[in-house]
Parts: C-alpha cells; sequence; structure tokens
C-alpha cells in the first residue's frame, strides 16, 4: 500500500493490519511493562508493611503489659517479656500454619486468601476459647530445679522465649516447617543448663521429644498413605467411580467427623472440657453416624453434574477438606498458642509473687490475647510462604490426597495420646505429605514396571529421542522424572527438625548470658 506525505511524495508503507499489529505490540509491551513495574512495588510495600504491622503490635502488647501489671520490682521485665511473647505468637502464626492450611491451598480446594481468613479465625477462636489449659508445662516438666529465686527464673523463661523465636523466625525465612514446642524445649534447656548446670534438666523428657522426632513422620506419613491407598482401592481404581464414591465417600466423611469430635475433645477444648476416653470415643461414634448420614444425599446430589473421572471425584473431597483444615486450626490455636504464652505467664505470676512455685496458677486473659492477636497476625502477615512450600513445592495434591494427610494429622495425634507418646503436630503434618507422596510414587513405579510401554517413551526429553531403551533406563534424569516428591525437601526440613532443640538451646544459652550481664 502506498500513502501520500504532506510533501506531495509517495512512499510504501505496511498496509494497515500490519501497523496495528505493530502498534499492539508496543502497546502489549509497555502494559507488561507497567504491570511489571505495579506488581514490583507491591510486593516491596508488602515486604515493608507486614514488619511495620508486627512492630506495631509488639509495641501495643508492651504498652497494654505497662497498664495491666501491678507495681513491682520485676514489672519492667513483664513489659519487656510481653513484647518478647508477641514476636513469639507471631512466628507460631507464620510458620504453623502452614501444618493445617498448606495441603487445602496446594490442592486449590481454598484460595490462599480465604486459608488465611479461615486460619485466622479459627486459629484466634480455639486459643481464645479452649487456649492455655497448661501454661507452665515446659517449665515444670523440663526443670528439675525449685529453688530459683524470682529474678533467675524469669531471665531462664525469657531467654527461652526469645530464642526460640529467633529459631523459628530464622527457620520460617529460609522455608523449613519446624516445631515451635521443640523450639520453646530447646530454649528452657539452654537457659536452664548455663543458669544451674545439668541437675537442672529433667533429661529423661528430653529422650522423649528426641524419640518424637522419628515417631511423629514417620506414624502420620504411614497413616496418610494408608487412608490414600484404601481410596484409590475404592474409588480411583474402579471403572464405576461415580457409584463407587457415593458408596465409600460418605464412609469417610464420616470417619472425618467422627475422628475430629474425638480430636475436639481431647485436644482442641480441654480448657472447657475434659472427658476421659470412653467417652470421647462415644462422641466419635455419634458423630461419625451424624456425618454419614447428612453426607450421603449431598454426596449422590453433587455427583450426578460430575464426570466418571478422577479428577472429578476429588472435588467430593473438598468441603470435608476445608472443615478439616478450620478444625485442625481451631485446635492448633488452642494447644500451641501455650508455646508463646506459657513462659510469659509464668514470668507474670512469677513478678507479682517473687518465687517460682506460684508460675503458671493463673492465666489473665490480657495475656492468653497476645498470644491469639500473635498467632491470627503472623499467619496473616508471614504465612502464605510456608503454606506454599508444604502445599505445592513437597508432592502435587489435590483434594484426596490433601484430605488424607488432613486426617491423618488427627489419628496420628489421638493414638499417640492413647498411648503416652510424644507427638509433634508439625512432623506429623508434613509427614502426612511425605506419605501421600510416596505412595504416589510407589504406585508410578510399580504402573512403569508393567506397562508395555518402554520407559523412554513415558517422558517427553528432546535429548532422549534416540536413545535405547538401556540409555533411557539408566538416565538419572529419568530418574528423577519418576520422583514425585522432591528430595531436597526430605532432607532440609528432616535437618530442620533434628536441629531445632540444640540450635534454640545454644542461642538461649547466650541469650540468658546478656540477660545476666546487661539486666541482672
Amino acid at each position: 500500500m502506498a500513502i501520500s506525505n504532506h510533501t506531495g511524495y509517495w512512499r510504501s508503507t505496511p498496509d494497515y493490519d500490519g501497523l496495528m499489529t505493530m502498534a499492539k505490540s508496543d502497546l502489549d509491551k509497555d502494559l507488561q511493562r507497567v504491570a511489571g513495574q505495579e506488581n514490583a512495588t507491591n510486593q516491596l510495600a508488602r515486604s515493608v508493611a507486614a514488619p511495620g504491622i508486627a512492630l506495631v503490635f509488639l509495641l501495643g502488647a508492651a504498652v497494654w503489659a505497662s497498664y495491666v501489671v501491678v507495681d513491682s520490682p520485676l514489672s519492667y521485665l513483664v513489659i519487656i517479656a510481653a513484647a518478647i511473647s508477641g514476636y513469639m505468637a507471631i512466628n507460631v502464626g507464620a510458620n504453623d500454619v502452614a501444618n493445617n492450611m498448606g495441603p487445602a491451598v496446594g490442592s486449590r480446594a481454598i484460595t490462599m486468601v480465604g486459608a488465611l481468613m479461615i486460619a485466622a479465625i479459627f486459629e484466634a477462636a480455639g486459643a481464645l476459647l479452649a487456649g492455655g489449659d497448661v501454661v507452665n508445662t515446659v517449665a515444670r516438666d523440663l526443670l528439675t530445679r525449685s529453688d530459683f529465686d524470682g529474678d533467675t527464673f524469669i531471665f531462664v523463661m525469657m531467654a527461652a522465649l526469645l530464642a526460640s523465636a529467633l529459631w523459628v523466625n530464622l527457620a520460617t525465612i529460609i522455608g523449613a516447617p519446624v516445631s515451635t514446642t521443640h523450639a520453646v524445649v530447646g530454649g528452657v534447656v539452654g537457659a536452664g543448663l548455663t543458669s544451674g548446670g545439668l541437675d537442672a534438666i529433667a533429661w529423661p523428657m528430653i529422650g522423649a521429644i528426641v524419640a518424637s522426632w522419628v515417631i511423629s513422620p514417620v506414624l502420620g506419613g504411614v497413616i496418610a498413605a494408608i487412608f490414600l491407598a484404601i481410596v484409590t482401592r475404592t474409588i480411583s481404581w474402579r471403572i464405576d467411580k461415580l457409584n463407587a464414591a457415593r458408596l465409600w465417600v460418605p464412609i469417610f466423611i464420616a470417619v472425618m467427623t467422627g475422628v475430629f469430635a474425638m480430636y475436639m475433645a481431647t485436644k482442641g477444648l480441654t480448657r472447657v472440657w475434659k472427658p476421659g476416653w470412653p467417652t470421647a470415643i462415644a462422641l466419635g461414634i455419634f458423630f461419625a453416624g451424624v456425618g454419614w448420614i447428612i453426607s450421603m444425599p449431598l454426596i449422590k446430589r453433587q455427583s450426578l453434574k460430575l464426570e466418571n473421572r478422577n479428577k472429578h471425584i476429588a472435588s467430593l473431597f473438598r468441603l470435608p477438606l476445608i472443615g478439616a483444615a478450620a478444625l485442625l486450626s481451631f485446635a492448633h490455636g488452642a494447644n500451641d498458642v501455650a508455646n508463646a504464652i506459657g513462659p510469659f505467664a509464668a514470668i507474670v505470676s512469677t513478678a507479682q509473687s517473687g518465687t517460682m512455685e506460684a508460675a503458671g496458677i493463673t492465666l489473665p486473659f490480657w495475656v492468653l490475647m497476645i498470644g491469639a492477636v500473635g498467632l491470627s497476625l503472623g499467619l496473616v502477615l508471614f504465612g502464605p510462604k510456608l503454606i506454599r512450600i508444604v502445599g505445592e513445592q513437597i508432592t502435587k495434591l489435590n483434594e484426596v490426597r490433601a484430605f488424607c494427610a488432613a486426617l491423618s494429622a488427627a489419628i496420628t495425634v489421638l493414638i499417640a495420646s492413647a498411648l503416652g507418646l510424644p507427638v509433634s503436630s508439625t512432623h506429623i503434618a508434613v509427614g502426612g505429605v511425605f506419605g501421600v507422596g510416596f505412595l504416589r510414587e510407589y504406585y508410578s513405579e510399580r504402573h512403569m514396571k508393567r506397562s508395555s510401554v518402554p520407559v523412554y517413551a513415558k517422558y517427553v526429553d528432546p535429548t532422549m529421542l534416540n536413545a535405547t531403551p538401556e540409555e533411557a533406563l539408566s538416565s538419572d534424569r529419568k530418574r528423577d522424572r519418576r520422583r514425585l516428591v522432591r528430595r531436597q525437601h526430605v532432607f532440609g526440613i528432616a535437618a530442620a527438625w533434628v536441629i531445632t532443640v540444640p540450635a534454640a538451646a545454644a542461642i538461649s544459652g547466650l541469650v540468658y548470658l546478656l540477660l545476666e550481664l546487661t539486666v541482672g
């Protein structure tokens, strides 16, 4: 096409469509640059806003404590400890929220925003309504000496709180879900050793905690794998998956409602109600029946709109999975809020009475409030990173696998409580994710061995198109492709678990010495 310019001469130009394409391409590039700048600005704003909000909360906790505590020579230590306790609560929320919400988010059953909202509400509700049943268990069970004076005991608790918070904060930054309970234990051990020597620590309790490093993830992983194998054999491998789902999904929901009824009775509501095991079992049977009766027509109605495919069948587990995650968050708030406020409550009682024996007798509501608000703030401000790691970066999850992992967490805690075994909820939850991942890997390996299709034809890899079957079989790249669990996360998380207690203990010992030199 030729057009005339203002000089009257003719020149050759692209056609109209070409001009529009070029203009659109330039506009798209400009819009992408603007969008990239906006995303970078938003990320920078969030990275600055989150620590700022957390700092405001810590200052608020200290100011609140200054108005609440009675006048005493040790009141200034309570004010400092309030800020440290708030800092620990934020870190507990940031790290532990991944245990409950990671599988739900990773399976796409719920969005990140929805998970954070549900977790914040149920964590705070659990902490306020049922939290703090035993606020000084760690100190009482780990410290054998009862002759600590008031100042020494407060320094031990402050060092334990600050050291455990620092370690959990570091673990969150590097993306390692660790046991906050073990961090507090390590903090108490380190400060207790520094202040009172070897005789000040109850070493049999430390041995039980070390045993939980193996018991918790293995038991959680095995139970999660067993449930996934049952679901696979009863539904996923059936030709008529829809009819199988109509029969079996209500049964699995009944198991979930019964287990969580027992879980809440024995672990989530212990501050307001402590039933015995016969009562808890009766409650479990009753709620299992209720869950089965209610879910049968709902599952049947929902299945009428689905196709006979595993992806569609998995959506039947979406709502039960969200409910399980919410109940796990409630129970977590009720139990693990003590990791943040237990030592702080001991400090408050000791500062008011001047003796160690009175520590932990009462739990003021304002102390519990600091823990509840800190948990919610921590998970909202800093929780998404760990949620993505647990839910998306260990193994690929769908609603069925995430449901099995969540159910495994509750069952494992119940079994451990009945047998008196020390377990960590963090280790159990992550172990459940590993368990379903390794079972998928086992099924994948077995399927390839039985399949008549050559191994080298199962993967699209341009570098191996001309390879012989022997070369493909010996290829490390092929082997890695068949691994459905990322090994680096297995070893990295396991290493973080093992060093949590000694690392927190070492930090706590240093913090205690600094407190003695500067404050004491």
